[in-house]
């Protein structure tokens, strides 16, 4: 309760009934999109428990990710490998925290940005150092924004079952790096980031992996 009020205290001060938060999931992983999310919350209903997604547990986030998603006016946005690799991560991620603003339904007042400055959208906007930690709004956005891209590595993993996706949800553990020079890349990875963990004659081997048929 007390952690909830100070989140809801910080969003309070910008004064605005609309206020919007924005977070991403999934900038540092060697596979897979990165997700982003904008959430306004309602101003009616308080939702208990809400905090930066990453000091929650999986059954949590899972909890108020359905608690949210009923109230909240949001928009989620992937961001795909391809796009990561052409032009970098970090535009990667502003383009999808512009698109995602864009895709709400009414238009936020203000939006608090966790970290991510000189964004291109048509709204006043903050950039706050951890701002999911400290606004409930962008809270709100780290938990949706998670939960997806969670979903979607666990599908992932269906598909690709020897990197371990579901489990490492495409960052680089030992093992997921011993899987990757082992058999290569699969479509989903990140060539401008295996590259730092595959040796250059390994990198020149790495090739679209197809799941075998009876795998």
């Amino acid at each position: 309760m007390q952690k909830s009020m100070r989140l809801l205290s910080f969003d309070n001060e910008f004064g605005v009934m609309r206020l919007c938060g924005v977070d991403e999931a999934g900038r540092g992983p060697l596979a897979g999109p990165v997700s982003v999310c904008a959430c306004v919350m309602p101003t009616d209903k308080r939702i208990l428990g809400i905090d930066d997604s990453k000091k929650l547990s999986e059954k949590r986030r899972e909890e108020l990710f359905d608690e949210i998603t009923a109230v909240a006016d949001y928009c989620v946005v992937f961001i795909d490998r391809h796009t990561i690799d052409e032009i970098n991560i970090l535009q990667a991620t502003k383009i999808g925290m512009k698109h995602a603003v864009e895709g709400l339904k009414v238009k936020p007042d203000h939006a608090v940005i966790d970290a991510v400055k000189g964004l291109d959208i048509d709204v006043p906007y903050t950039s706050v150092i951890k701002a999911d930690a400290k606004s409930y709004c962008t809270a709100a956005a780290s938990i949706i924004a998670k939960v997806m891209r969670d979903r979607f590595m666990r599908e992932l993993d269906e598909k690709y079952p020897q990197y371990g996706f579901a489990k490492n949800k495409g960052y680089g553990t030992a093992e997921h790096i011993a899987a990757l020079k082992s058999i290569g890349a699969c479509p989903e990875h990140r060539r401008t980031f295996i590259k730092n963990f595959v040796s250059d004659d390994n990198m020149n081997n790495v090739g679209e992996y197809n799941v075998r048929k009876d795998a």
